[in-house]
């Protein structure tokens, strides 16, 4: 159980911020009892007296044979609360909406978390409209455009990357630590990253840390089907996406009267 400045963790909270977590990242797979248990290592009756408790209290729902168990709608209701909350997200938006309006794509604002980048904003493309949210969502940061822009503002024996092998999205994903750090210099030396069908085949993204923070654990990206990435809009994805970061990074340190949050 991980401890913060001495203080010992409390084994039930740690649990069921465990489960939470499980159900959340399982999406629209529902879990039954026996497997819940067994995932987190906690005996059988202690899981379904928690998961009664939080079905109790909003945070888990189940099914009508009540033998499938999900994530319920308080989590929904908190995860706003973050976003509702958080004054560089507040700030960033109408900029998400210049930056679509200008170049017709998909613009995203995503931030640093451990390993992974989590979707915070995204304003869709003018051609193509996706029924499913991003926001909230989760994807490697070695991935794609927006993971890479965050990893390239921090030394590479500092990079928050599983130790094993790393895991590929599509056949252009970086696999090997060495094929990343080569790119991650690059993305040092031109001033953003780009990700060439890494996360999602048929999309290219260029993606650009903000740095307001030191070191950036938000950025910004554009989205663009390889399909009409021609050079002349490649070049004015990069302008207008670079004009963007700027105003961006000139407005938010006044704009920000946020806590020093760890």
């Amino acid at each position: 159980m991980p401890e913060s400045s001495g203080v010992r963790g409390v084994k039930s909270a740690a649990r069921t911020v465990a489960l939470l977590e499980l159900l959340a990242a399982r999406g629209d797979r529902p879990a039954r009892l026996d497997e819940l248990a067994e995932e987190l290592g906690v005996p059988r009756s202690s899981m379904y007296q928690l998961l009664q408790t939080l079905i109790d209290c909003g945070w888990v729902r189940s099914d009508t044979t009540g033998s499938l168990y999900g994530i319920g709608i308080r989590a929904l209701h908190t995860g706003t609360s973050y976003l509702d909350s958080d004054p560089h997200v507040q700030v960033v938006r109408p900029y998400l909406d210049e930056a679509s309006d200008a170049l017709g794509e998909t613009i995203h604002l995503a931030r640093l978390d451990g390993p992974n980048v989590v979707y915070l904003a995204t304003r869709e493309s003018h051609e193509y409209l996706r029924t499913i949210s991003r926001v909230g969502r989760r994807v490697p940061a070695h991935a794609g455009a927006l993971g890479k822009a965050l990893l390239a503002e921090r030394p590479d024996d500092e990079l928050p990357l599983p130790d094993d092998s790393l895991p590929a999205l599509t056949e252009n994903t970086h696999t090997a630590r060495t094929t990343l750090l080569a790119d991650l210099a690059e993305v040092r030396a031109r001033g953003y990253s780009i990700d060439r069908e890494e996360t999602v085949i048929g999309i290219t993204g260029f993606g650009f840390a903000l740095r307001y923070d030191s070191p950036a654990t938000d950025a910004i990206s554009c989205s663009v089907p390889v399909a009409r990435l021609s050079e002349p809009h490649e070049a004015r994805v990069i302008a207008v996406m670079r004009e963007m970061r700027a105003k961006i990074e000139s407005v938010l340190p006044s704009a920000s009267r946020a806590p020093d949050w760890r």
